[in-house]
Order: structure tokens, then C-alpha cells, then sequence
């Protein structure tokens, strides 16, 4: 696999049909439009970039897809720059993990790992920026099922029911995400700890 020269500063992985400009995207399909391919998975695959290079690094709805989640965080710490921004989107586990390819579901617990001071750390210490839950995501793939009066209503829900749920995400994730059918996506923004 070989990189761009002069490698970006920011990093897509799983890029899917999604490519951003200005970033290197990386995905396992060739029939997309990244530039770099690799199995995600294959956490030697990390080891073509450079210790301490990117310093904004995004995942949207992939690690869900990836067997073991906590040794990719191990990766994506070794790559990204001492203060830099990891963005991370996967389905809330109230909602997501019905999907037929996802590995695994997703919490506001999810953060605690990469604090040293948890009795679950995982060895590489990510500070929590935001948490995020998102009550629907993706409108345009709701469109062609439903009126268009339907999606109007459906926007105004989702901002009242996101609103709240932000309010209190643990409460939220924690009681009372089912009764309103589950949320589409949790984010999380980590940034790795500057260097002592």
C-alpha cells in the first residue's frame, strides 16, 4: 500500500462513498473513491502511517463494522499528532446493533475506556471533547419511503427529542432512549492529550 507524498494532515477512514476533500480517505472497497485501501480490521494495516502525523482523524458509521474496536483506538492514538481531534459516529446501541453487519453497539460509557483512572482502561488515554446523541440521521434515505409533509414532521421531532436527550445524555442512554424507538447515532469528539 503506498501513500500520498506529501501526506495530508487529516484522515478519513472508511470513506465509503463519501470522500472529503482535503483529507487522505481510506476505505476496503475499491469501487469507491478513497485513495488509500485497507481492511480496516487488520490493525497491522495501521502501521503504513506515521506515528504522531494527522491531526484531525474521522470515522463515520465504521467502527461498528470492526471486530476489535479498542485495539483500532489503540491504532488511531499511535497516528494522530499530540493534541490531535479524533471524530468518531456509530449507532447508538439502542438502535444499531439490529443491523446485520455491525459487531457491536455504542454508549455514553463508551468514553470512560481511555480514562486512566477507569478500572476498564484500555491503555491509551483519549480526552472526551462532546458527546452527541442523534435521534434520526440520514433524511435523505427516509425520503423516498415517505410524503414529503411526513419528513417535515419528522425533522421537528427529531429536534425536539435530540434536544432533550442532549440535555442529559446518561440519563437518556441509560432509561428512556426506548421509549422513543431508539437513537440513530451517538458521536463522540476525543483529542489526544498533548505531550507532558
Amino acid at each position: 500500500m503506498r501513500l500520498p507524498d506529501p501526506l495530508p494532515g487529516s484522515l478519513n477512514l472508511g470513506c465509503g462513498r463519501f470522500p472529503e476533500p482535503g483529507f487522505l480517505n481510506v476505505d476496503v472497497d475499491t469501487a469507491v473513491g478513497a485513495q488509500v485501501f485497507m481492511d480496516l480490521s487488520d490493525l497491522a494495516s495501521y502501521g503504513v502511517f506515521p506515528a504522531d502525523h494527522f491531526e484531525l482523524a474521522r470515522m463515520s458509521h465504521s467502527l461498528e463494522h470492526l471486530r476489535d474496536v479498542f485495539g483500532v483506538m489503540r491504532a488511531l492514538h499511535r497516528i494522530l499528532k499530540p493534541g490531535g481531534r479524533l471524530e468518531i459516529q456509530v449507532p447508538h446501541f439502542s438502535r444499531g446493533i439490529t443491523h446485520p453487519q455491525h459487531e457491536h453497539g455504542f454508549d455514553v460509557t463508551f468514553p470512560e475506556y481511555f480514562k486512566p483512572s477507569f478500572a476498564g482502561y484500555v491503555g491509551v488515554p483519549f480526552e472526551l471533547v462532546s458527546m452527541r446523541l442523534d435521534y434520526m440521521i440520514r433524511f435523505d434515505l427516509k425520503e423516498p419511503l415517505i410524503k414529503p409533509w411526513q419528513i417535515a414532521v419528522l425533522r421537528r421531532v427529531n429536534t425536539v427529542v435530540t434536544n432533550l436527550a442532549n440535555l442529559q445524555p446518561y440519563v437518556c442512554s441509560r432509561f428512556w432512549c426506548y421509549w422513543v424507538g431508539g437513537f440513530e447515532q451517538i458521536e463522540y469528539v476525543f483529542r489526544k492529550p498533548a505531550a507532558p
